[in-house]
């Protein structure tokens, strides 16, 4: 596993700089006393996934780190449902129903090539009818340690995180890894 960057998460645009710019995986710790609150015993490491594009540094940090803890992997992936989904009446049931049949094959899809390349890491997949930030955030609750992407290629005004990346930082009560990847 590489190197990784610790860096105190105080909230400051300092500490947000140095996630938006870093090489390499950061990992952010919380000061003590200021976790947030009471959470549950931490129970493995979960990573939010988009099963779209190269994501390989990401996928290597979130099976190398249950693999290395001796803890379970959660794959976590977001999905909002589209805006014609939504009806005056509720949410139209078919909408749904597709979007919770082709997720889960989409991220079994991408997910192949990893399964079974780190021993003692079997992946359990979670589709959640959420924005994915909110999805991070809710299965992070109970993590020992989030695990979130960032891109590297930098926008050509200022390095930041995408939104997931912010929501998990920003909400997370444990530390948060960011690992950039393409």
């Amino acid at each position: 596993m590489e190197p990784v960057v610790t860096v105190g998460l105080d909230g400051s645009p300092e500490s947000m700089a140095v996630v938006a710019r870093a090489a390499r995986s950061v990992v952010l710790v919380r000061p003590k006393g200021r976790e947030g609150g009471r959470s549950p015993a931490p129970r493995g490491v979960v990573v939010a996934l988009k099963p779209h594009g190269p994501c390989d540094g990401l996928l290597a940090f979130a099976f190398e780190t249950p693999a290395a803890r001796g803890v379970p992997l959660q794959v976590v992936h977001g999905r909002s449902l589209p805006i014609h989904a939504r009806t005056p009446w509720g949410v139209d049931h078919s909408v749904t129903k597709e979007i919770t049949e082709d997720a889960p094959q989409q991220l079994g899809q991408f997910l192949r090539p990893w399964r079974g390349k780190v021993p003692g890491v079997e992946p359990a997949d979670t589709i959640r009818l959420d924005s994915p930030a909110e999805a991070v955030v809710r299965a992070a609750e109970g993590a020992e340690l989030p695990v979130v992407g960032r891109r590297k290629r930098l926008p050509a005004l200022a390095p930041r995180l995408g939104p997931v990346a912010h929501a998990a930082v920003h909400h997370a009560r444990r530390p948060v890894a960011v690992v950039p990847h393409d």
